[in-house]
């Protein structure tokens, strides 16, 4: 029954972590957007804002890397979900196999219920090493994100030499810098996950 209880809450926690990439997602998208404007932007404010371009190209391009980061994300979160519904799967056939097996005592139903015990560990073992990957690829897009977070202070900083449109490149890279932080914040919330540590 621990199992099973176990195996729902990891079911649970990766819908829970499977929402939060989403939203990640539709902010990735917002970033590419807010990068595409600050480069207008940019270029309406002439050499003065040259670095500040650059800064915004690269924070085009960051928020694609993202994009596909969630994307391999997503994947390994569908691949939890079903092995946790076979592991659930597994529970059920095994207890139903169990109970044969003690009100017949057929040797054919112990034969079976081995080989299915068998498969249980399989699939056991497939989920720990699935969670193991969706754990690095969480803190792959960490790190990505910390280098996000770097770019937009960065932009931040060449916003002050945009003379008369500083103002406006000053608003446009704080916009930057928290979308960033409320990414960061969001993955590193999805890293301390029970998922991970199995509580």
């Amino acid at each position: 029954m621990a199992w099973a209880q176990q195996a729902r809450n990891d079911l649970l926690r990766i819908v829970r972590i499977n929402e939060e990439i989403k939203a990640i997602v539709g902010v990735a998208f917002k970033i590419n957007i807010m990068a595409l404007n600050a480069i207008f932007l940019a270029k309406r404010a002439g050499t003065a804002a040259r670095g500040f371009g650059v800064l915004s190209h690269e924070l085009r391009v960051f928020s694609q890397d993202l994009r596909d980061s969630m994307v391999g994300l997503t994947r390994l979160i569908h691949a939890c979900v079903s092995e946790v519904s076979h592991v659930l799967q597994d529970i059920r056939q095994t207890r139903l196999l169990h109970q044969a097996v003690e009100s017949s005592r057929d040797r054919r139903l112990v034969e079976v219920l081995a080989e299915r015990e068998s498969r249980n560990a399989e699939h056991a073992q497939h989920l720990i090493v699935l969670r193991k990957q969706l754990k690095r690829a969480l803190d792959d897009a960490f790190q990505l994100v910390e280098l996000g977070g770097m770019l937009a202070k960065s932009a931040k900083i060449e916003a002050a030499y945009g003379q008369s449109f500083a103002a406006s490149l000053a608003q446009v890279s704080g916009e930057f810098d928290g979308v960033v932080e409320e990414i960061r914040t969001s993955l590193e919330a999805l890293r301390r996950s029970a998922f991970f540590t199995g509580r």
